[in-house]
Order: structure tokens, then sequence, then C-alpha cells
């Protein structure tokens, strides 16, 4: 496969055909993440509450997978774009073999830790329990998840983006028939309660990580993993992690947030924590399609940086930056009209809809300008310029919103939480707008 025509097509067509499929099936994931958290919210509000205090660890996991993985996307991305195959192939290599490794370990030190964690947010031994139970099932998926993603941003790299839509599109549409099939026993399957979500999510997941196998050997893509590649390289080994890892934490942070204002809206009510997971699984419905165009830009920006082709670089990423405004301004439609309808997909109770009511309106009031600093992170990374971009991401997700949230919140209660979410995103924009001009200059 040629990757020339990265460099060549004009941008925004595109731009438009490498982040299109993105969004389609960050559609479809985003879908899954409420659709799961539906079925979930069927068994209990008890299952629901141990969903949102698991889902800062999951969200570690897939940081460390999507964020290494970030790392191997730019490496090979910029040698394809310098024509040098040969190091591009020892990027991919050594990339899967490292994710092999984090992927075990990962899945040791989560299960390992889960009781003791879940222990610190909540004293009902039910929840304790639930989140446990899901866990150990769920977690066990840990390496599927890593080597999954790896294969993703590999195939992302020489441009091939149909083939990572397809895949991820499989795997979640599998694992929304199998959720209510596997929670409340349909057929020859049993009843499994919160463990038959945690095992629909890794069905799905083992396979996207298939398709992908199948795709890499039947059809093979210009980058290859080579056995002379094994042994690790000081200088590849130190390229892939002065990427992947400020990527990783740009990824992870957010579990450090959700952590951090779930002791915060603790001392409130646990309403309140309900509240925060339901809103993190509805604004993936926005922000997985803005990271679909941001994981189309990657590749491009990266491959043309790697060419010297800085005009294009910079038609880039106005182009994306434009396309995630859009996105942002429907979801604050979104949130604005129909609040209420939303948060009665995932609970019953009236206090805890029209505390959600609330707090969708006010946090999404930061939706639009958060396009800036989303865009301006996921260009850095493309450009391998990892530390900017985790500044960006520090600001977002500790360094102002958690001091903020904090203060407001004994000014004002739980409102004061919400609050602080669309004043941090309107300094991280300025912010970040010049943390990138500054990186590029």
């Amino acid at each position: 496969m040629n990757e020339t025509f990265m460099k060549e097509k004009p941008v925004l067509p595109l731009m438009l055909s490498m982040a299109l499929p993105m969004v389609l099936s960050m559609m479809v994931n985003s879908l899954y993440n409420i659709i799961d958290s539906f079925f979930v919210s069927q068994i209990s509000e008890e299952a629901m509450t141990a969903l949102s205090l698991v889902y800062p660890v999951q969200n570690v996991i897939n940081a460390v997978g999507i964020g290494f993985g970030i790392g191997i996307n730019a490496v090979i991305a910029f040698y394809l774009g310098a024509g040098d195959n040969r190091e591009a192939d020892r990027a991919a290599t050594r990339g899967l073999v490292l994710a092999v490794i984090h992927g075990v370990v990962m899945t040791v030190c989560c299960i390992a830790m889960m009781p003791a964690f879940l222990g610190m947010f909540t004293p009902s031994e039910t929840v304790i329990e639930l989140g446990v139970r899901y866990c150990v099932v769920a977690f066990a998926f840990t390496l599927v998840i890593i080597v999954g993603v790896t294969f993703e941003k590999i195939f992302q790299a020489v441009g091939n983006m149909k083939t990572t839509m397809i895949s991820l599109m499989c795997g979640c549409i599998t694992n929304i028939v199998f959720d209510p099939i596997l929670i409340f026993g349909y057929g020859p399957f049993p009843a499994m309660g919160i463990e038959g979500a945690a095992l629909a999510t890794g069905i799905g997941q083992a396979l996207t990580l298939a398709i992908y196998l199948v795709v890499y050997f039947v059809r093979p893509i210009r980058v290859h993993i080579r056995r002379q590649h094994i042994l690790p390289g000081k200088g590849m080994v130190w390229k892939l992690y002065s990427i992947g890892i400020p990527a990783t934490l740009n990824l992870a942070l957010p579990s450090l947030l959700i952590s951090a204002l779930n002791a915060i809206l603790a001392a409130y009510s646990e309403v309140y924590i309900l509240v925060l997971g339901i809103y993190y699984k509805l604004q993936t419905f926005i922000y997985l399609p803005a990271n679909g165009v941001v994981q189309g830009m990657r590749p491009l920006i990266g491959y043309n940086y790697g060419a010297g082709e800085n005009k294009r670089v910079s038609q880039i990423y106005k182009i994306v930056l434009c396309m995630s405004g859009i996105i942002m301004v429907l979801g604050t439609v979104i949130c604005l009209l129909i609040p209420s309808q939303l948060m009665g997909l995932f609970t019953h109770t009236e206090a805890t809809i029209q505390a959600g009511k609330t707090a969708l309106r006010i946090i999404g009031a930061g939706f639009i300008v958060s396009a800036v600093s989303v865009t301006s992170s996921g260009a850095l990374e493309g450009l391998g310029k990892g530390t900017p971009s985790l500044l960006i991401s520090l600001c977002r997700y500790v360094v102002l919103i958690i001091p903020v949230a904090l203060l407001l919140s004994r000014l004002f209660g739980a409102v004061g939480v919400w609050n602080a979410f669309w004043i941090t995103e309107a300094i991280t924009a300025i912010l970040s707008l010049f943390i990138y001009l500054k990186a590029i200059a």
C-alpha cells in the first residue's frame, strides 16, 4: 500500500476520508457505552454505582493501551513519511512486544487492587461486591484490549482506517447484542447479571482483535511485525515511550479527576457520584466522535511532519479544529434540550434525574471551547510532541479543575463541582492554543 496520498491528496477530502470511518466507529462505540450502562442500570442503582466507581480503573487500562499505541502510531507514521520502512517495522514490532508486557502486568495488578480501591469511595458492601464481580471478568480481557489497540494504531499509521472502522464496529455491535443476552439470560444462556455485562464486553474486544489479525495475515500492510526486531533497542524504546507515556498520562488523567471528584461529591450524597458516572457515560457520545476526528488526524499530521510538509500540517490542524467544534456544538444542544430524558435512560429516581439535569446543562457549557484543547493535544501527539500535549491535559484534568471544584463545592455544594467543568475548559482553551503555537514555532 502506497501512503504518499497522505501528502498529495487535497487536505479537506483527505481529512474527511481518514476521519469519517473513525467518527462512525466511535459513534457506534459511544452507543455501546450508553446501551451497556442502560442494561446494567436495569439490574439496580447499586450496580450502576459500582460501574461508575470501576470506570476510572477501566479508563487507566484503556489509557495505557491507547496512549502507548499513539506512541507506536506516531513513530511509524514519521518513519513512513521519511521513507524509512525498516525503522517503521522496528517500531511496530517492539511496540507490540512492550504492549504485551503492559497487558500482563495490568491484568494482575488491577484485579488484585479492586476491593481496596472500591472501599475508598463507598461503605456499601453490595456496591463493592458488584464492582469486584464485574472487574474479575472484565479485567481478564486486559491483554486482549491492549494488543487489539496496538494493531488498531498500526493500521491507522499506514492510513488504513476502513479496517479499524470495521473491527471496532463489529466488536461494539457484538457487545451490544450480547449485553442483554448474558445479563438477563435469554435462550440457552444463563442470567449472569453484572458479570454478563463484563463478559459481553470481553467477547466484543476479542472479536475486534481477531479481525485485525485475520486482515493482517490475509492482506498484509506495508508495516510488518518481524522476528529480528523483537529484542529491544534503547533508541527505539525511548522514542516509543517519549510519546507513549505522555499520551498515556493524557488519557489516564480523567481517572484521577473522576476519583477526586467522587471523593468531593461523596461528602454530599452518593446520588452525585451516580450522576457523575452517568455524565461520563453520556459524554462519550460527544467526545468519542471528536476523538475519531483526532485519530484520523494523527497519522496525517505525523506523516506530513516527517515529510517536511509544514503548510499541510497547519491546514490539517485548522480543519480538525472546525470538525471538532461542530461535534461539540451538537453535544451542547443535546444536553440543553433533553437532559432529563438522557438521565432517565439510567435511573427512574426523580431526585437523581433532577440532579443530573442540572449537571448536564451546566457542564455542557464547556463543550464547545473544549474543541481547542482536544484538537491541540491530539495534533501535538501526532507531531511526536508528547510533553506539550501532556501539559494541556494536566490543565484540563488536574491543575485547574480539581482545586476549582474543591473551592466551589465549599461555596455552592455539588453545583459548584459542575461549574468547575466549564470554567476549566474556557481557561484551558486559551492555554492550549498558546502551548500548541509555541511547540510548533
